[in-house]
């Protein structure tokens, strides 16, 4: 039996520890719970897909890509709309981008899902944050010395030009860019999969990204073998206004991002119960 593990984003940066840079509420002891898991299974595990959200300093996501009327960059946490970029509330540092962004910010709410959000810098390459979970990491090594194979490692987000939630494909892809195209190598190994197991951060960004993009591009046919571990996975916070009226609820939307995909035939399960 073909089983693949597909872990999103374990990084620190993600972790709710101290340094991290946008720390998700559980996610350490979801990435300590899913080292556990990974210790009592491995042997039957045949492949183990570890995404890493990759970033410069100066990204379309990141402040330092950003001013306003006055030269100053934004908060973290702020979102920025096509209306906003039109109307000079928010401009690109480099004023040849002008164009590209609007141009970006158009189609990203064409699309639907998000407008531009301005995170803290988080996952720079080379940095702390971009290291997988310390915990996580050993076992994932232990995996590798047991089963002698390596990680597949699949890098997301080098491209500074556009957001790149999902591990298969960028919010909007560049034609010049295959790394922000659709990814059929890895695509074509998860098909390969007799049952595809999924944890990482944040249910209601990365993973739910992915997930969803598996859905769509795979085929009907394969989505059934994919089962999402509830408790190996947590929300990034609400986004409040200073009143504290809630803005967005991610909390809420990875719920329904949950029920959608059981909806669809994926297997909602934890960790302890896996291939027990």
């Amino acid at each position: 039996m073909n089983v693949q593990l597909l872990i999103i984003d374990p990084q620190n940066d993600f972790m709710d520890i101290k340094g991290a840079a946008l720390p998700v509420a559980g996610a350490n002891d979801d990435m300590n719970r899913l080292a556990t898991m990974l210790d009592r299974v491995g042997q039957k595990l045949q492949k183990v897909h570890v995404t890493m959200d990759s970033h410069q300093l100066v990204d379309i996501a990141h402040p330092a890509f950003w001013r306003d009327a006055n030269g100053v960059s934004p908060n973290p946490m702020t979102m920025i709309s096509f209306a906003s970029i039109k109307d000079g509330t928010w401009s690109p540092r480099r004023p040849e981008l002008r164009d590209y962004v609007l141009d970006y910010a158009q189609k990203l709410e064409a699309n639907g899902k998000y407008q531009i959000m301005v995170w803290p810098p988080h996952c720079l390459i080379g940095s702390w944050g971009h290291n997988v979970q310390t915990n996580l990491a050993a076992a994932l090594d232990r995996w590798c010395i047991q089963r002698v194979r390596n990680i597949d490692f699949v890098t997301k987000g080098t491209n500074v030009l556009t957001e790149h939630y999902g591990a298969l494909l960028a919010e909007v892809p560049i034609a010049k860019d295959p790394s922000t195209q659709l990814n059929g190598r890895f695509l074509s190994m998860l098909q390969q999969a007799d049952l595809v197991v999924v944890a990482g951060e944040a249910s209601s960004h990365c993973v739910k990204a992915t997930v969803e993009q598996v859905a769509e591009n795979i085929g009907s046919e394969h989505v059934k073998k994919f089962q999402l571990l509830t408790d190996c996975m947590s929300p990034v916070p609400a986004v409040t206004a200073p009143d504290g009226t809630v803005v967005v609820d991610f909390p809420a939307i990875a719920e329904q991002f949950l029920k959608d995909m059981s909806a669809l035939g994926m297997k909602l399960t934890t960790s302890d119960a896996l291939l027990a």
